[in-house]
């Protein structure tokens, strides 16, 4: 069992002490930003004079190769190791000898596995924000081919007024635009370098800690050495903006459901992302959005968990802390996981117009609009709402809709009515008059959509320029 502190112990760890302080089994998933970290570690070294020119050289280039190795999969990262620290470590000893020792001079694994997450979930924050983007690009293709799919609104799951498929995915375009506003938020606040904190008090090494911070890509190094190595807001934020991803997409996967549905019929699912039944032969299950829909409680669950871990924790840093990467792995794999099938389900989806209007028309979506007429031709809107209401029950016993009427029926009800009502109370007209920004009217929408093509344009999360640098 190779550790990197035995010197104070007189006898050797108990084997199941051992595994279960051991965190090689998950932490070997940041393999590379403990490499990189190091290789802008030795270099500051060497530029500070705390170790030779010679040795850092050596240190960094046997750094890349191990790198290299490791992604190549030539060199394999064993469970003989503690952490991935102690891995690195040992390889570079083994390679170097007694020059592979002086890495870790100046630096705890406090601020090295502080630094290794903060970079992992820069790059997965990354990631989640290419993956909404994506989607996002997915629904506004959807929004401009159905700018004249009418379909129904709804509250409380019932018929409530006419809009478009454009206009209702419009809603989501929103959802997941603001996730990746909160993307960018975490990066900005994350993006610290807490490398030279030391264990919680820094060093008496003169190190070099803004060459390290510009090095590896953050804006500067971290002022507080005991919120260097302590720090976790930035896993909670990620893991909270994740749940949010995940409830946009939870809710998205239940409209799926429901318009897949046989009493529905809006949509029908490709047959890649579908599933048929054992038994029953005519079923075609909607498993990827149900899947999906399902998958949020896990997110929610690491939250919670981490949430409840950091709560009691004084300063600086607790083993506890380890407890941050196997459940944050398991989301950001699980939200990115659903991002991405979510989207090709989407992408490939099939949108039933007539259905959907037909839809409309005989959920009354047009009430509203009815009343209205009326209320245009001098009824106070108290008596046209109850003449509209009566109206609705005669068309349901009829089993038809307002604008099928005749005028006669309609004048039955009230005199006020013209032939100009079934121009007035048409699904086009219900949905194209409504011109506000942010409403469903064509010409409203079209704005709306030009407005979101820019901003996909111009949205460009920061680019991991330094990265190259430091390998080169």
């Amino acid at each position: 069992m190779a550790q990197l502190w035995g010197g104070r112990f007189t006898k050797e760890t108990d084997k199941l002490v051992y595994q279960f302080n051991a965190s090689i089994s998950f932490d070997r998933k940041f393999y590379k930003q403990d490499i990189e970290g190091s290789i802008a570690h030795v270099r500051m070294l060497g530029r500070q004079g705390i170790v030779t020119p010679e040795e850092s050289k050596a240190l960094a280039e046997e750094l890349k190769k191990i790198l290299s190795e490791v992604e190549a999969g030539t060199l394999l990262i064993t469970e003989q190791y503690e952490d991935i620290h102690s891995f690195v470590e040992a390889e570079l000893i083994r390679r170097l000898g007694d020059t592979g020792k002086k890495l870790h001079t100046g630096r705890s694994r406090n601020d090295q596995v502080a630094l290794d997450m903060r970079m992992y979930i820069r790059m997965e924050v990354a990631q989640t924000d290419a993956l909404l983007k994506e989607l996002l690009e997915t629904i506004l293709t959807i929004m401009k081919a159905h700018t004249d799919t009418i379909m129904p609104g709804f509250t409380h799951l019932q018929k409530a007024q006419p809009v478009t498929l454009a206009h209702h995915m419009g809603a989501y375009f929103e959802m997941f635009k603001r996730d990746r506003q909160r993307m960018r938020d975490i990066y900005e606040r994350m993006n610290y370098c807490p490398l030279g904190s030391g264990a919680l008090a820094g060093t008496t090494y003169p190190l070099d800690r803004a060459y390290t911070a510009q090095a590896l890509g953050f804006y500067a190094p971290s002022l507080n050495s005991m919120d260097g190595v302590s720090d976790r807001d930035y896993v909670i934020e990620y893991l909270s903006a994740l749940a949010t991803v995940m409830m946009h997409l939870s809710r998205f996967s239940e409209e799926v459901i429901i318009w897949n549905s046989n009493e529905y019929q809006f949509v029908e699912i490709d047959d890649g992302y579908s599933t048929g039944s054992s038994i029953m032969p005519q079923k075609k299950n909607p498993d990827i959005a149900e899947l999906v829909r399902g998958k949020a409680g896990r997110v929610y669950g690491a939250l919670v968990s981490l949430l409840t871990t950091m709560k009691g924790i004084p300063l600086a840093y607790n083993k506890d802390m380890q407890e941050d990467k196997e459940l944050t792995f398991d989301a950001a794999d699980t939200a990115k996981g659903c991002l991405a099938l979510f989207n090709g389900m989407l992408a490939t989806m099939r949108f039933r117009k007539e259905q959907m209007r037909k839809s409309a028309a005989l959920g009354f979506t047009n009430a509203t609009d009815a009343a209205d007429y009326l209320v245009n031709h001098g009824v106070a809107f108290r008596d046209a709402h109850g003449i509209i209401g009566r109206l609705v029950l005669y068309c349901i016993e009829k089993n038809c809709s307002i604008d099928e009427l005749t005028l006669d029926e309609l004048k039955a009800a009230s005199p006020v009515f013209e032939e100009d009502v079934y121009e007035a109370v048409s699904m086009e007209t219900c949905v194209n008059k409504r011109l506000t920004v942010g409403a469903p009217g064509k010409a409203a929408m079209e704005q709306v959509i030009r407005m979101e093509e820019e901003y996909l344009a111009k949205s460009v999360f920061p680019q991991a320029d330094w990265e190259e640098a430091l390998l080169s």
